[in-house]
This record gives C-alpha cells, structure tokens and sequence, in this order.
C-alpha cells in the first residue's frame, strides 16, 4: 500500500519567463499587460515580445489588450515603448 501523502499531484502549472526570470502559471491565456504586470513593469512604459526561435529571434510584439497563449518555456521580453536619446 502506498502513503498518499508522498504522491505528489501532476504538475499542470506551465512554465515561462520574462526578462529571463522564471514564472508559473495555470492560466495559459492572458492579456499582454496582465504579463507585464506580473514582472512588475508597467503596460503603460513597456510592451510585451515574444522571442520564437533560437537564433537571434526577433521578438513577436503583443498590444496590451491582446490575448497571449503561454505555452511550456515560452520566453517574454520587455520591450521599451519609447526611449529618449541624448
């Protein structure tokens, strides 16, 4: 007979990143900004990339209201709405 209190229950949370810091979620549809929220960076000041592929991707770029299908290791990045040059 088995202890059920050692079986550890099926890991359905899906993994992702964003700026490189690892997340968890269960919930693999959201919006852009909730993202960017979860990092801590504001929707108003950043936009939400997603790198696809593995050399020098260039990042898919979400609008803040669009919806974001978060598969297994995806990688988000932050991307700089405007920067003010010297």
């Amino acid at each position: 007979m088995t202890d059920s209190s050692k079986i550890k229950p099926f890991e359905r949370r899906i993994p992702f990143t964003i700026d490189g810091k690892p997340f968890r979620t269960d919930n693999p549809s959201q919006r852009a900004s909730a993202l960017l929220r979860l990092a801590e960076l504001d929707p108003a000041i950043f936009d939400l990339g997603e790198l696809v592929g593995k050399e020098h991707p260039q990042p898919k770029r979400y609008d803040d209201d669009e919806m974001v299908e978060i598969t297994k290791d995806a990688r988000f990045v932050s991307i700089r709405q405007t920067a003010s040059v010297a």
